[in-house]
């Protein structure tokens, strides 16, 4: 099926977007865009970053205003006024980035905006009662109500997000991105709150660059491309080729494109390392190389690259860069040729008020300095070859990087990374967010810089991802490292045996 205005048989939608536009300025975001979702129905919204479907959302949940088109929820016209009143109508949103109210309670943030009351005081009990039920649902029992958000692991978070949307009473669930910080059982979880949902007639809108994750969760898919519906079909009826060649206009064949690369000598070592997180942690890192690190959320995959990168107290053990030994700060593991690329784009990996061009330079600005004033046409030049090159989607290379979608936040991190000229890269989930063609991108740019003779230590939640680009590959389990192999000698599940403890 090829037709962008396909409808399942049987109920009427439960939502009907017909001819949907939004503009920015000159930038069209939505191009008449027509999208239905049926009661009980999980239908997944697909496409690259920046082809519009954030923006449809934002649209649909009250945070932006359509230009033109309608919106009808049963039958009836629905135009929210702002998010609270698109929630209070039965739109329920869950972002890619979190909105969590970190100093705040799980309670607190859970029934934001709809605190119960009684005689104009907060009814902390029911507050508690409705929380501990929709974490319950979830499966996640053990999540405290009273405690600070800000104190759970992004994971958790996630879920906290997710028991939001649960308590409103929603008609119409939007997940956008939802397991993206999740573990695997967790993410079986949710497919399970997901299908309940269902059950009782909730329809679910389910945003994902895992075309995996769609097959197994959605009844129905919409790609939407440049700001238009292209294509739409019943999950199983479209092949994933299909969907490809929807996303990104032409075929797609080599999902893990490999560029041939030799492998030198060693540049990055650690010595038995002990960190928060890491227990014991001894890798060789080569000239050429990339070498992968796979394990489940908490094992302490991110720690040992913060631990690397000068970011947290080393407390036993040593780390070599080339011919630097000892302990560094961030600032001096940038002077050693060390970059990192954090999996917390939002918060860590970027200052999202600052324009694009500045976040791309910001590591060299030094560069653009003469006589104590800033070369902003030279800075201005360097930014857009790395925005050309990457192919990073933006109104301008001034423009603020928080209105730039996540797929091309990302892509600005790795930007930054390579216009530095790290010869070391640390990449912590670097296709977190990233829709297929650019998650082939760069893959591409992976295997080319391991060509150049940089070395590039990848940690990833995606096996495919890992078996797909590396050449070594190390398990952690419980803050411990295991072996580097050659990747040949790993399979999915050998990988998932070593994460799990389970042995290989």
């Amino acid at each position: 099926m090829t037709s962008a205005s396909y409808e399942s048989n049987g109920d009427a939608p439960r939502l009907r977007m017909t001819g949907v536009r939004k503009s920015f300025g000159a930038t069209r975001a939505l191009d008449g865009v027509d999208f239905a979702v049926r009661p009980g129905e999980v239908h997944a919204l697909i496409g690259e970053n920046g082809a519009g479907k954030s923006t449809l959302m934002k649209v649909l949940s009250g945070v932006h205003r359509a230009d033109a088109g309608e919106m009808q929820i049963d039958d009836r016209p629905y135009l929210p006024a702002d998010p609270l009143d698109a929630r209070r109508q039965g739109v329920a949103m869950i972002y890619q980035e979190l909105a969590i109210a970190p100093q705040l309670s799980v309670s607190a943030n859970v029934l934001l905006g709809i605190e119960p009351a009684r005689r104009g005081r907060l009814n902390h009990a029911e507050a508690r009662s409705r929380t501990r039920k929709a974490l319950e649902d979830l499966g996640q029992s053990e999540i405290d109500p009273e405690v600070p958000a800000g104190s759970l692991s992004v994971g958790a978070q996630q879920l906290v997000e997710v028991a939001r949307a649960l308590v409103t009473d929603a008609r119409i669930i939007v997940f956008d991105e939802p397991t993206s910080s999740l573990t695997r059982p967790n993410v079986e979880r949710l497919f399970q709150v997901i299908r309940r949902l269902c059950e009782r007639g909730v329809s679910v809108v389910y945003i994902s660059h895992f075309l995996e994750e769609v097959e197994d969760v959605a009844d129905s898919l919409t790609v939407l491309r440049d700001g238009k519906s292209v294509g739409s079909g019943a999950v199983g009826q479209v092949s994933t080729e299909e969907i490809i060649h929807w996303m990104v206009g032409r075929e797609l064949n080599d999902m893990f494109p490999r560029v041939p690369h030799e492998i030198g000598e060693p540049v990055l070592e650690t010595s038995d390392l002990e960190a928060p997180g890491i227990t014991s942690a001894s890798l060789e890192l080569r000239r050429g190389e990339v070498l992968g690190i796979a394990g489940l959320i908490g094992a302490g995959r991110t720690e040992l690259l913060r631990a690397i990168f000068g970011l947290a107290p080393v407390r036993r053990g040593e780390i070599r860069v080339a011919s630097f030994r000892g302990a560094a700060s961030p600032a001096d593991r940038l002077a050693n040729g060390v970059g990192l690329l954090s999996e917390d784009r939002k918060d860590e990996g970027l200052a999202v008020s600052l324009a694009v061009e500045d976040n791309i330079v910001l590591s060299g600005l030094s560069a653009y300095s003469r006589g104590g004033w800033l070369d902003r046409a030279a800075l201005r030049r360097s930014a857009g070859e790395w925005i050309d090159k990457l192919g990073i989607k933006t109104a301008s290379s001034a423009a603020p990087v928080h209105s730039l979608s996540g797929g091309n936040q990302q892509k600005v991190q790795l930007a930054r990374l390579l216009h530095h000229d790290c010869d070391v890269l640390l990449l912590d989930e670097p296709t977190r967010g990233i829709d297929v063609a650019s998650k082939v991108q760069i893959y591409e740019w992976i295997g080319r810089l391991a060509a150049q003779g940089k070395a590039v230590l990848v940690v990833s939640s995606y096996i495919p991802e890992l078996l797909g680009v590396c050449d070594t590959l190390a398990v952690m389990h419980r803050g411990r490292l295991g072996p580097a192999r050659p990747i040949r000698e790993w399979t999915e599940h050998s990988i998932m045996g070593a994460a799990t403890g389970a042995g290989v």
